[in-house]
């Protein structure tokens, strides 16, 4: 299974350059799903990437160049699949199982 992962996800790169907790780089970007002044939701090649924070802002957004930089207070990144946000049906889903 390891090897698998590797293999889908082996020639993709992508770079997350935080810059003293007040500006982050991200490359590799698909789309921004969702942004306010205290979460960004953008959908990466490797995931969907959620960042939190206080006074967010996106400064830079460019799909041609899947590049997006957020400036503000950032204070947590995490990373979550796109398969397994699908399979679960989000929170109502959970709900209703």
């Amino acid at each position: 299974m390891d090897e698998r992962k590797m293999q889908t996800t082996g020639s993709i790169i992508q770079n997350l350059i935080l810059e003293n907790r007040s500006k982050l780089s991200i490359s590799g970007v698909l789309d921004v799903l969702s942004f306010d002044d205290q979460v960004v939701i953008v959908e990466t090649e490797l995931g969907l990437l959620t960042v939190k924070g206080e006074n967010l802002r996106i400064n830079k957004l460019s799909i041609d160049t899947s590049e997006v930089i957020v400036e503000g207070d950032i204070s947590n990144l995490s990373y979550s699949e796109k398969e397994l946000d699908k399979k679960s049906g989000g929170f109502l889903g959970k709900i209703f199982k």
